[in-house]
């Protein structure tokens, strides 16, 4: 059982998406490029016990269709205000593709969020700056609208992906139409010729990196990726496409529910942060600098002894004499 739900955000965008209700922590689910969260029922359904989250992205699904902002910003803005809306605690977020590039986004930005992250067939960015007007000619050249789901296969492709976006179709008086135009879709997907290893190092959630062998990444792309972030595990998909959550289901999920249903505190606050200062001071010495964190230690003893045990120094001053 699942309800539809949205919000408005301050520039006026609605942001549409499904909640399948359950357990916390939340499972939020971020689509890639023209897809939607319908993409991902499946998925719901077969965490089931567990509250899911499914967002249309702006631009994308029953979401707002013509934004005006489509920066990065934007993006993470949204998911940070539906989190704060569904959840209680930190969640699970999983994206994929471009999906999964704002789920990093977010996770960097907003780390008191997020206790464990599954990207998809995603990276820092750093793509052609070619590739969003090829795409934008690509939905530009559909043949719309559509008399029924074999028109629009017959003439977008056959392809599990064509499928969802068929499946996926808004039904007008005139015949299916897309639920997205694609001069929109160009401009979402424009600003991922970008690279974001800043951001990337920065996430110090348990993430999931996981790889499809018929995927869009080369293996020394997918190799500098997850060794850039101490706290990524990769996980490769025999088979697969792109769009892995739909042509390799059964392995997707078994991958899924393994890191989901993980046991330990290492989503925790405190983890999060003894983490986050881990991170730094191993691009402290990377760079030969000390890592010295004024706030980065706690007053009890375990504190102190866990970030010993990452290797940090804690500053420490002397109260002023009168």
């Amino acid at each position: 059982m699942s309800t539809r739900h949205g919000i408005v955000t301050l520039d006026g965008t609605e942001i549409s998406f499904e909640v399948f209700e359950g357990a916390e922590p939340a499972v939020v689910i971020l689509h890639g490029l023209a897809g939607s969260g319908r993409e991902f029922v499946p998925t719901a359904q077969a965490l089931s016990g567990r509250k899911v989250v499914l967002v249309d992205q702006r631009g994308h699904g029953l979401s707002t269709r013509r934004p005006r902002d489509l920066s990065r910003a934007a993006f993470v803005s949204d998911v940070r205000a539906v989190i704060e809306r569904v959840a209680t605690s930190p969640v699970v977020l999983i994206g994929q593709s471009m999906g999964a590039h704002t789920a990093m986004l977010v996770a960097s930005a907003h780390p008191e969020l997020v206790a464990r992250l599954i990207l998809l067939e995603g990276n820092h960015g750093g793509d052609n700056p070619d590739n969003a007007d090829k795409l934008g000619a690509y939905f530009s050249s559909w043949k719309t609208p559509f008399a029924d789901p074999e028109s629009a296969l017959a003439d977008i492709g056959d392809s599990p992906i064509h499928h969802a976006w068929a499946a996926d179709m808004d039904a007008q008086p005139d015949g299916l139409r897309p639920r997205f135009d694609a001069d929109i879709m160009a401009e979402s997907i424009r600003p991922l010729s970008l690279e974001h290893w800043t951001e990337w190092e920065r996430v110090a959630a348990p993430t999931l990196v996981i790889y499809a062998d018929g995927g869009t990444f080369t293996e020394a792309q997918k190799a500098e990726f997850v060794e850039r972030n101490p706290f990524a595990r990769r996980v490769d998909l025999a088979e697969a496409s792109h769009d892995a959550h739909l042509d390799a289901f059964d392995q997707w999920i078994r991958a899924v529910v393994t890191f989901v249903d993980e046991r330990g505190r290492n989503g925790s606050p405190h983890a999060i942060a003894v983490r986050q200062a881990s991170a730094a001071a191993a691009r402290g010495r990377a760079s030969g600098r000390t890592s010295c964190r004024p706030r980065a230690c706690g007053p009890s003893r375990r504190s102190r002894a866990s970030h010993a045990g990452a290797g940090i120094r804690c500053c420490r001053t002397r109260s002023p004499q009168p």
